[in-house]
């Protein structure tokens, strides 16, 4: 949920928002992981089409990296593989959905 989702969810409730339960906003982010979100989505993808999605493609990452101005390359590829896990398990959940749901209608 987003900041605003949760806002704007408060506001129909007729509920004060409460700032322990608010989610973060991007700009509540360290600037490193805003970056990381940006180089991520950058980057491309490697799907296969029996297999699904596989992660991200980071032969140009070093140029990402360079116009980003990154210092602390260690941090940048710790939330970058971070991103990517997430992006995967996302993808296989999704993939098994499908097959799930296409073996019930048999």
């Amino acid at each position: 949920m987003t900041q605003e989702r949760y806002l704007k969810m408060c506001e129909q409730m007729g509920k004060e928002p409460d700032e322990e339960e608010m989610p973060p906003s991007l700009n509540d982010l360290p600037e490193i992981v805003i970056i990381a979100l940006e180089i991520f989505s950058c980057l491309g993808d490697r799907i296969y089409p029996e297999i699904g999605y596989t992660g991200k493609d980071f032969t140009n990452l070093d140029t990402y990296i360079n116009i980003y101005g990154v210092e602390n390359k260690e941090l940048l590829l710790e939330i970058l593989n971070i991103l990517e896990s997430r992006a995967i398990e996302l993808s296989r959940k999704q993939l098994k959905a499908e097959r799930d749901k296409l073996k019930r209608k048999k």
